[in-house]
């Protein structure tokens, strides 16, 4: 059973996806709670997943990303938005959220995302993803700066090829179905990937490969000739 909490300042999205997630017969919503009650419910219940609002009135959700993930044993973190350009998105992927749901997901999708936030891969939005690092390139100036490709080229070709795959959102499991590998071997080449291009989780390493124009290569790959 994977354990969601959800923190949003309306009853009635709180309500909406409690509904929607309990449906599944792996998730189970263990509470709700509005902004200024994340912290203490979360540590109470010690969820799987916390789905957090990124804007709410009482309390920044940026502010309560940083103490979830200060936690002795942090949860994953999704963040919750109405759009999907929201400026503060970057802010929390580099600051250990694993991804972001639109509030407006449609329900047979939603259950899927968090089971895959529960395995650890990443869910946003490619497009939306794309057009955030338009917005916000990071470090360097261009979307595809010198110091960002010169890391990726650090990496093997096995481990771009890996990497490719965490930033679409593959969890281990699926990496090592698509690539034919074990899954201790996936897990190897994931830490090794974090380490070498010096981030901290999976959602850093897909911006990094997004903005060092990795992704738009693979994507010219596959293209029939």
């Amino acid at each position: 059973m994977i354990r969601v909490v959800v923190v949003d300042d309306e009853a009635l999205v709180r309500s909406g996806f409690e509904l929607i997630l309990n449906a599944a017969g792996d998730l189970r919503v263990v509470a709700t709670a509005a902004g200024g009650d994340a912290v203490d419910t979360v540590r109470r219940e010690r969820p799987d997943v916390v789905l957090l609002d990124i804007r709410m009135p009482d309390v920044d959700g940026l502010t309560v990303l940083r103490e979830l993930r200060s936690l002795p044993e942090a949860p994953t973190v999704a963040m919750l938005t109405t759009f999907d350009t929201d400026e503060y998105i970057v802010t929390a992927l580099r600051s250990g959220a694993a991804g972001f749901l639109l509030k407006d997901t449609e329900p047979d999708q939603l259950a899927q995302l968090v089971r895959t936030l529960a395995a650890g891969g990443v869910v946003m939005s490619p497009k939306a993803s794309r057009s955030m690092l338009r917005a916000h390139p990071g470090p360097g100036g261009g979307s595809a700066s010198g110091a960002d490709r010169a890391r990726v080229e650090r990496l093997t070709g096995r481990e771009r090829d890996v990497l490719v795959l965490i930033a679409e959102g593959l969890t281990n499991a699926d990496i090592g179905t698509r690539l034919h590998l074990s899954a201790g071997t996936v897990k190897d080449h994931v830490s090794a990937i974090l380490t070498k291009l010096r981030v901290t989780s999976r959602v850093q390493a897909a911006l990094l490969a997004e903005r060092a124009g990795l992704l738009e290569a693979a994507g010219r790959a596959e293209e029939p000739r």
